[in-house]
């Protein structure tokens, strides 16, 4: 319903950078006068299961980008050069470059960048380097460590912040893999997409939209 609550949740969870947003809304219309109507949908980095920011990484030598075996896409900080090859090899514009780390919150808050990027490895930025949505993997991975794997998509502790906040129940989160999850489930029965298909990236975010792609 275009809300944007997923937005200000990923900005708050992963200290948003400004200018490096991880996920962005786009708006476009459906049907014709009097029957238009105006659809959102979310962008951010669809985690490939053949990420080319990764190809492009590898073949500059840095070596900053890899995919665990989760499928979560993860861009190390500390091996970044900021070259930016990521951002230009990828067709959904995930990769964004950071100029500067700049607090959202008041110097001495609760969450100063300090606090904030002493949680996770996948929050010690720093200027000069490329970002990107981790699908909160400093939520997913306690879960994981703790052989309560079972739990991801379902307690919001363990759930990616823009998925446990949408009011409408719009984005789901799971696995996969896993014929029984809700999220697999739901896939099936709505006969989701992967957008952009043709550039053969293999994305593991899935959409359900009327009428076709985007």
């Amino acid at each position: 319903m275009g809300c944007r609550a997923c937005i200000a949740a990923c900005h708050t969870e992963n200290h948003l950078t400004p200018g490096s947003p991880w996920i962005t809304a786009i708006e476009y219309e459906r049907g014709r006068y009097p029957n238009a109507r105006t659809v959102f949908a979310t962008v951010g980095c669809m985690h490939c299961e053949d990420p080319p920011c990764q190809v492009a990484c590898d073949g500059v030598g840095a070596h900053a980008i890899s995919r665990n075996d989760y499928g979560v896409v993860i861009i190390d900080y500390d091996r970044c050069i900021g070259c930016r090859y990521c951002a230009a090899a990828c067709p959904y514009g995930a990769p964004q470059y950071n100029h500067e780390v700049a607090s959202l919150f008041p110097e001495g808050g609760a969450d100063t960048p300090h606090t904030l990027q002493e949680r996770h490895p996948t929050h010690r930025k720093r200027a000069g380097v490329v970002e990107k949505c981790t699908q909160c993997w400093h939520k997913l991975e306690p879960a994981i460590e703790a052989g309560r794997a079972d739990l991801i998509g379902k307690e919001p502790r363990y759930t990616p912040s823009c998925d446990a906040v949408c009011p409408v129940g719009a984005r789901i989160f799971g696995d996969l893999d896993d014929p029984e999850s809700a999220v697999s489930r739901h896939v099936a029965r709505k006969n989701a997409t992967q957008i952009k298909k043709a550039y053969g990236t293999r994305p593991l975010v899935h959409y359900v939209l009327e009428g076709g792609d985007f």
